[in-house]
């Protein structure tokens, strides 16, 4: 019986991961504007995840895996407090137009979410990309609702003064409550 409900919660866990996996990584890439540590938050999260599934389950499984993923960029952030700025490595075959657009957009919102603040850049994140409402936001932080409203208008500011957003009409100016992010 243990083997078989072990199995359940391997396919379980399993299903999980092709349906949230690429969303969870892109969370942790916006959190951290790095790719390869935005890939081992991910994996970390995914293993914490792993080991207590049989409780995860019974609640919001991706409210709880996404908690994670905040929790780990807030401990890396702690530990080790690295500033060091990826190397950008030019391609080895020339980019078709759309993809190499839609890098340079993701470019632009690493870059601009990188001028905020920790506490600024996950607000926004949360917000915009997960698409919580504040009070959901202060939940997984662990702060007050106004504390989120603040930090959130704050941030939007200084996204909205940046000028290499200035000429994005649709993106920042204007928009109180979306901010496009393409995947």
């Amino acid at each position: 019986m243990k083997r078989e409900q072990r199995q359940r919660q391997d396919d379980e866990f399993s299903a999980f991961v092709a349906g949230h996996g690429r969303r969870l990584l892109r969370l942790a890439e916006l959190l951290t504007g790095d790719p390869d540590r935005a890939k081992d938050i991910v994996q970390s999260a995914l293993e914490r995840a792993y080991l207590n599934w049989h409780r995860i389950t019974s609640d919001d499984p991706s409210a709880y895996v996404r908690r994670i993923v905040v929790n780990q960029h807030r401990d890396w952030w702690r530990r080790l407090r690295n500033h060091e700025l990826p190397t950008e490595h030019t391609p080895d075959r020339p980019l078709d137009e759309d993809l190499a657009e839609r890098l340079a957009e993701r470019a632009l919102l690493n870059q601009a979410l990188g001028t905020l603040t920790r506490r600024e850049r996950t607000v926004v994140v949360l917000r915009y990309y997960g698409d919580l409402a504040e009070a959901d936001i202060a939940a997984e932080l662990g702060i007050a609702p106004g504390t989120v409203k603040s930090t959130l208008h704050r941030a939007l500011s200084k996204l909205r003064a940046l000028p290499q957003l200035a000429d994005r009409s649709g993106w920042m100016a204007g928009h109180t409550t979306h901010i496009e992010v393409t995947v």
